[in-house]
Formats: C-alpha cells, sequence, structure tokens
C-alpha cells in the first residue's frame, strides 16, 4: 500500500501523494464539516462546501510550506526533486544519489519551510481579520487557515516529533 500516485510537476517539483494522504483527507473534510455544521452553526451546504475548502487549502499550506524547503535548497545547491503527500503532512523529496551534504546545508534546508509559512500565515492574518465584519463560512474557512498555518506549518515545524523540520535541526545543530 506504499504505491505513490503521481500528481504532475509544479513549480519544478514531482508532487506525489501516498493512498494515506486522500484518506487523511477526507477524514480531515468530514471532521471539518461536522465541526462547522454543530460548532459554528453553519448550514449543512456550508459545511460542508467549507469543510472542503479548508480541506484543500490545508494542502495549499503545506505545499507552501515544502516550497520553502526547495527553495532553501535551491540556495544551498543541493535541490529537492519533489514533495510527497502522506497523510496531512508532506517530505522533501530529495535525489537519491544525493552525496554527502553538510549539516549547516541540512540545517538551511530545514529552515527554509517556517519562515514561508510565516509569510502565509501574516498574509492570511491580515485577510481574515479584514473578513471578520463579513463573517459565515467564508470568515471561518480564512481563520482555519490562518491558525494551521501559524501553529502547524510555523511553530509546529520546530516541534521534534523525529519527522519533523525540529528533529532534522537538533540531529544536525550537534555535528556542525
Amino acid at each position: 500500500m506504499n504505491r505513490s500516485f503521481s500528481l504532475g510537476t509544479f513549480l519544478d517539483l514531482k508532487l506525489t501523494a501516498l493512498p494515506s494522504a486522500f484518506i487523511a483527507t477526507g477524514f480531515l473534510w468530514i471532521t471539518l464539516a461536522i465541526a462547522g455544521f454543530w460548532l459554528l452553526d453553519l448550514s449543512p451546504v456550508e459545511a460542508i462546501f467549507g469543510g472542503l475548502i479548508a480541506a484543500l487549502l490545508h494542502w495549499v499550506g503545506e505545499f507552501w510550506h515544502q516550497y520553502g524547503h526547495a527553495l532553501a535548497a535551491r540556495q544551498v545547491g543541493y535541490p529537492m526533486q519533489g514533495i510527497e503527500f502522506w497523510w496531512l503532512l508532506g517530505r522533501s523529496i530529495y535525489p537519491a544519489d544525493e552525496p554527502e551534504v553538510p549539516a549547516r546545508v541540512h540545517i538551511r534546508r530545514a529552515l527554509g519551510g517556517s519562515p514561508a509559512s510565516l509569510v502565509l500565515t501574516l498574509v492570511t492574518g491580515l485577510i481574515t481579520w479584514g473578513m471578520h465584519e463579513i463573517g459565515g463560512m467564508t470568515y471561518w474557512v480564512a481563520f482555519f487557515f490562518f491558525i494551521e498555518n501559524l501553529f502547524v506549518f510555523t511553530l509546529g515545524a520546530f516541534l521534534p516529533l523525529g519527522f519533523t523540520d525540529g528533529s532534522t535541526l537538533l540531529r544536525y545543530w550537534k555535528s556542525r
């Protein structure tokens, strides 16, 4: 079940997804739709549509974060080949024949995602703030996108969970 599906190429990065990404997207959509209906008092149609848009925006935030890594990787001369989406996250794909990379390069590449996510967080924060008076489904979708980018992709990336940027930074900081 580890077969990945090609999603094409975008901005010179080959995009693939494991089946888990599709399953997780469905669960996220359902969860957000239920939350919209029960907690935010949206109509069923608004909750379902808003949940779908928020789930898709989740992947926009994930791609943006990974693209920040790709830009940093290009700057240090060890570029990424692609992004693989799995569950609700993504991972940077580097060439299989990449030579041994110095610790400073690993650190620089790991530090590429959060600044990109911070820019997206600030932009979505301003948009969300401007939409506060409008309210409704559109506001709540924007608010979700802002909060997720802040706490998952900008700050959460630094948590040392074994598969995050924080883990990479800890591993290579010691050997610097």
